[in-house]
This record gives C-alpha cells, sequence and structure tokens, in this order.
C-alpha cells in the first residue's frame, strides 16, 4: 500500500467518487475486505456490521438492532465511524483505519425483525488507503471496457511487467485439457497456440487457464475460438484467438492487466505506446 502518487489517489476520488461499488464475495477476495473485522463505532461502543456497498462518499450496511444500537445512535445524533480492515493481496500486513459519517436512513433488511440497513454519508474525503483499493477496481472495471481490445504481446518484458512466468499454460475444450502457448492477452481475449485442426476448433468453448506471480494467482476464463490461423512451419499447430465470456473474466484479472497499462513508469509507457500503434495499424481500413 501506499505505492500511488497522491496525483493518483485524487484522480480516483475525483473520478469515483459517486460511484458504489457492492461487496460482492469477488470484490471481497479482490479488496482483502476482512469482514470480521468491520464494525461501526458509536459512541464508545462497537458493533459488528456487514458492508453492503460503498463510494467514496457514501456506504450501506447491514447491523442487528436488538443490540441497543437505535437508542444509541439516537444518543449520539446519528454520528458514527466506520472501521475498515483490509489485507491487500501479497501484504502480510492488515490496513485499518475509522471513516467518520452520519446515519443518514435506517430500514429493516428484508422481512427480518434483528436487522436494518443503514446508509452512511461520509463526513470527509475518506482516507488514502481506501480511495487506493477501491479505486483499483473501479479503474479496472472502466478499462475493461474501455480498452478492452488492446492486445499486451507477451514478450519477455512484457511478462516481467504481468509477473507471468512463462507462456506455457492449459485450456479446456469440452472438458479435456490440452497443453498450449499464450501469445497475447486482452481484457476480451487472448492469442494461444496449440496442437489442433482449425476447422474442428473454430467456434468451439473453451476455459483458458493464466497463471500470474507475485502473489501467486491462477484464473480461469471462459470464453469461445473465433479465428484460427496457419503457424508457419508448423502442420500440427494452430493459432487461435479466444473471445473470453465477459462474466467469467475475474476482476482479479482485470487489475492485473490495467495495472500494466496504466503505469505511469516510463519504460512501460513506450511498450503500451508501439503496441497501440501496431495495431492500428493492422486494423482494418
Amino acid at each position: 500500500m501506499g505505492l500511488l502518487t497522491s496525483q493518483k489517489i485524487s484522480t480516483y476520488y475525483e473520478r469515483f467518487k459517486d460511484i458504489s461499488v457492492t461487496f460482492t464475495k469477488e470484490i471481497i477476495q479482490v479488496t482483502g475486505l476482512l469482514t470480521q473485522q468491520v464494525h461501526l463505532k458509536c459512541g464508545n461502543d462497537f458493533w459488528p456490521c456487514v458492508v453492503y456497498s460503498a463510494s467514496f462518499e457514501t456506504a450501506k450496511l447491514v447491523a442487528n438492532v436488538k443490540t441497543g444500537l437505535l437508542s444509541k445512535l439516537q444518543a449520539t445524533n446519528n454520528f458514527v465511524n466506520l472501521r475498515f480492515c483490509f489485507r491487500p493481496s501479497g501484504e502480510s500486513n492488515t490496513v485499518t483505519f475509522f471513516v467518520a459519517a452520519r446515519v443518514l436512513a435506517s430500514a429493516p433488511y428484508g422481512n427480518s425483525q434483528d436487522v436494518n440497513m443503514f446508509t452512511l454519508q461520509f463526513s470527509n474525503r475518506p482516507p488514502d488507503d481506501f480511495i487506493e483499493i477501491m479505486g483499483r477496481v473501479l479503474d479496472a472495471n472502466v478499462n475493461s471496457s474501455k480498452r478492452k481490445d488492446v492486445r499486451i504481446p507477451l514478450t519477455q518484458d512484457n511478462m516481467r511487467y504481468l509477473n507471468i512466468l512463462s507462456t506455457e499454460s492449459s485450456v479446456s475444450i469440452q472438458g479435456v485439457p490440452r497443453r498450449c502457448i499464450l501469445r497475447d492477452l486482452s481484457f476480451s481475449g487472448s492469442k494461444i497456440i496449440m496442437m489442433g485442426v482449425a476447422k474442428f476448433l473454430i467456434d468451439k468453448e473453451a476455459i483458458l487457464r493464466i497463471d500470474f506471480n507475485d502473489p501467486r494467482e491462477a484464473f480461469v476464463i471462459k470464453g469461445k475460438f473465433v479465428r484460427a490461423e496457419n503457424v508457419e512451419g508448423k502442420k500440427e499447430m494452430v493459432a487461435l484467438g479466444l473471445n473470453f465470456d465477459e462474466a467469467s473474466i475475474p476482476m482479479g484479472f482485470k487489475i492485473r492487466l490495467n495495472e500494466m497499462i496504466t503505469s505511469t513508469r516510463a519504460d512501460f509507457r513506450g511498450v503500451f505506446d508501439e503496441v497501440q500503434e501496431a495495431q492500428s495499424q493492422n486494423a482494418p481500413k
């Protein structure tokens, strides 16, 4: 944590401050939210709660109201502090902080008599750690759509940036795993090389495995082969274009690619510019 510049964090805040993120199981995983360590502080007391969603300005959370919480809120004029606790991927230490807020609304959650949904308005801009953690998710989500067709060739330099140790991987076709070689990656698909006959593979559904390092992660992404071409000098091999099923693309994969593409390092920006230029020259007229 703390690797982003203050300018980048301010950019995240201005771009995404009113966009709310729902804490699904996947979002909890990629942000490293430690759900058991999240509490609502009201006065000097703490109440366990579940964060349902949050932006940089508001949050919605669920908490038990049979413990005296409502009367405590009335005594403090609805002013609270929301305690967040994260352990970002690859980090050994936790990141813990409080966000001052005021409860704007409270209503029964579903048909429960014991649990309410609370709407909180943050009193101030949240800590930079929170903006950095959530901003990475929001930025990756936006760019996965805006730059979905930008292909990253898996050269040695690009593999090092992405922390991919090897282009050797596997793809499962009709439940049968096959060895393959990764040639490029994008938010929307991948080019792979494998043994096979193009006419028997086009339009087939497949599941591609992609392994990353530091931290160690393996993503499996569903897709369909949409194009094929011969591999020069290798009659038994075929190069295949795999289009990912958008609903199956893991958020962690989006974040990995996005952080490379949006890197401010001068050495990588040159690589990315060359990729964009080459692809624009090869695009159909």
